[in-house]
């Protein structure tokens, strides 16, 4: 069957990258800014803005799961449409705030719209399994594209509107993308179980005890946390060294490119030249390093942008190639519960970042947040430290043609039997085996012949 996207499919997926990047764009706009334009709101404290920073990551962490289970039972698209309704409420109710208790309460509305789970899990319905890895990975890069563009925009918008104009935008953005949910997505054929993409309850308790995976759901937990509590402190620091608000938006763009240009070399020698492990290492040590540095040397600028610059490379690092080494440690079929509680552990991550930088700042001062976190980055250092490297294996997708019950029975054994199939879950009802291989002993003929077909979809 061919790879190439069908029209239905090339609509599913710009309109949902669309929506998933406005919604995370709306998010990472307020980073930037709340800390530096909250100092007029009534109440504000240092904990209670790093609280409203971090809000949104406890009710997508208590929310995403159940939302998506509830996708599953009466449809993604209304799911997703009452997410957005909440963000919406959300922002507006940030944008008319006079108090930082407001602020809080609409970031935790903003963040109780927790469609993520919904939105891939409309995208995979809306996809066949040979395209699917190419538009999950449309999704992830209409993150990353969010993300520079907020730490951009943020400021700017601040700059001229204030803080209650960053939320009117957020809202608008929401409103226009509840029109692309409607207008250019299509409607969902039907509402299947997708193991590669969402959360199999059945895998749940055997995901949770795997150390290596726990490993990893700790690293992108300690990630978000640095660079929550790091925005408590960061837009004050560049004040300090005379770049004003209104000014900061550029820094940060002139920062976030070269950190991309200097992230993608290091990706390869990770993924192609399969450094994986050291590359890890690595950055976590890097990144303990530049925290360090920020709460001892940063206060002038040059040394200050030079510090942003390396804490933005190995942030973007490994914002990459965590999702890499979780795909390539869960076993067959379980990839979309592996993601789910990395998911959760991001945004508790989140929370818990904004609170304890909030802390640190009200109690010992901005310097203390970097000091802080450089202490729990060296934790993380040693957590991973004895992680075994992750083996390069590929998750495959196989279409099943109709086969009799017992044809399907043997099918296991089979798939296993080819060479480069380290693991198989053939899954009757859905029509499907996922399977782990090994790209460079793959017998991708022997797999074909087995399968009966050349259904076969090729993940990361």
């Amino acid at each position: 069957m061919s790879s190439r996207l069908l029209a239905t499919e090339r609509r599913a997926i710009t309109g949902l990258a669309g929506l998933y990047a406005t919604r995370m764009l709306g998010l990472f706009m307020v980073l930037p800014v709340l800390a530096l334009y909250a100092e007029d709101l009534a109440g504000a404290t240092p904990l209670l803005v790093g609280l409203a920073l971090g809000a949104y990551g406890l009710t997508q962490a208590v929310l995403q799961i159940p939302f998506g289970l509830l996708s599953d039972r009466i449809g993604r698209k209304i799911v997703i449409a009452g997410g957005l309704v909440l963000f919406i409420v959300g922002s507006l109710v940030a944008a008319q705030a006079t108090t930082i208790g407001e602020i809080i309460v609409g970031r935790c509305l903003q963040g109780s719209g927790a469609v993520a789970g919904a939105i891939m899990a409309l995208l995979a319905d809306q996809t066949r399994e040979q395209v699917r890895t190419a538009a999950m990975a449309t999704i992830g890069l209409s993150i990353g594209v969010a993300f520079a563009i907020a730490m951009v925009v943020g400021p700017l918008i601040a700059s001229s509107f204030g803080l209650s104009g960053v939320f009117w935008f957020t809202a608008v953005l929401a409103i226009l993308s509840l029109v692309v949910l409607w207008r250019l997505v299509p409607a969902a054929p039907r509402r299947a179980q997708h193991r590669d993409v969402g959360l199999d309850r059945s895998q749940l308790r055997s995901t949770l005890t795997r150390s290596d995976l726990l490993r990893l759901d700790f690293s992108i937990f300690s990630l978000h946390l640095i660079l929550m509590a790091a925005f408590v402190a960061l837009p004050f620091r560049l004040v300090d060294v005379g770049i004003e608000a209104e000014h900061q938006g550029w820094v940060y763009l002139a920062v976030m490119g070269m950190a991309f240009v200097f992230m993608v070399p290091l990706v390869i020698v990770a993924e192609k030249y399969r450094r994986m492990k050291v590359t890890f290492l690595g950055t976590v040590a890097a990144m303990t390093l530049v925290l360090l540095l920020l709460g001892e040397l940063g206060h002038q600028r040059w040394v200050l942008i030079g510090l942003l610059l390396a804490f933005f490379v190995a942030f973007n690092l490994l914002e990459a190639t965590l999702p890499s080494m979780i795909s390539k440690l869960a076993p067959a079929g379980a990839k979309g519960t592996a993601m789910g509680i990395y998911s959760t552990s991001q945004f508790l991550g989140a929370f818990l970042g904004g609170v304890l930088g909030g802390a640190l700042a009200q109690r010992f001062g901005y310097d203390a947040v970097f000091l802080g976190t450089a202490l729990l980055a060296a934790v993380w250092l040693m957590v991973i430290w004895g992680m075994p490297a992750p083996r390069h294996l590929s998750s495959e997708v196989v279409a099943l043609e109709e086969q009799e019950g017992d044809a399907l029975d043997t099918l296991m054994a089979r798939f296993a039997s080819v060479a480069g199939v380290e693991d198989v879950l053939v899954v009757p009802e859905e029509r499907v085996a996922y399977l782990k291989v090994d790209r460079q002993r793959l017998d991708a003929d022997a797999l074909a012949r087995v399968a009966g077909s050349r259904h076969t979809h090729r993940g990361a």
